[in-house]
């Protein structure tokens, strides 16, 4: 989503800004573990004894994403998003799980439709793609 022109500097519209920056992105993020906590087929892959860190590096990277600060790259180098998910047992279900999660912290966004749309065509793409087996 992030496009730059010849200086490196953002062009076209900044979703990040748009949809309030920093602070929308890290209640999203947030909103989504509230979910996480009481799922038993997720929770077990997230780090109880880092949950803070979980939740600054999923705000960073999807800031980054979406037009915010670069500091997510600074700090962790590449996303890598399939590399960093292959120790966990990714199944359609997880998927499922994660969407349902994460549709309840977008939707207490209250996005614009255009932006709720927009951000959420992301997720579902990006939770499709981090599927790495079909084993139960």
């Amino acid at each position: 989503m992030i496009r730059n022109g010849p200086g490196g500097d953002p062009v076209g519209s900044n979703f990040w800004r748009e949809v309030g920056g920093r602070a929308t992105f890290e209640k999203l993020v947030r909103d989504f573990y509230v979910g996480v906590r009481d799922d038993e087929v997720l929770w077990p892959m997230y780090p109880e004894d880092d949950l803070e860190g979980a939740i600054q590096r999923l705000t960073g990277f999807l800031e980054q994403y979406w037009g915010g600060p670069g500091t997510y790259s600074e700090e962790r180098g590449h996303p890598r998003l399939r590399i960093r998910h292959a120790p966990f047992k990714v199944n359609p279900e997880a998927r499922d799980r994660w969407l349902t999660h994460m549709a309840a912290a977008v939707d207490n966004l209250e996005l614009s439709p255009l932006h709720r749309n927009m951000l959420w065509d992301y997720l579902e793409r990006a939770a499709h793609a981090m599927v790495n087996t079909h084993e139960e």
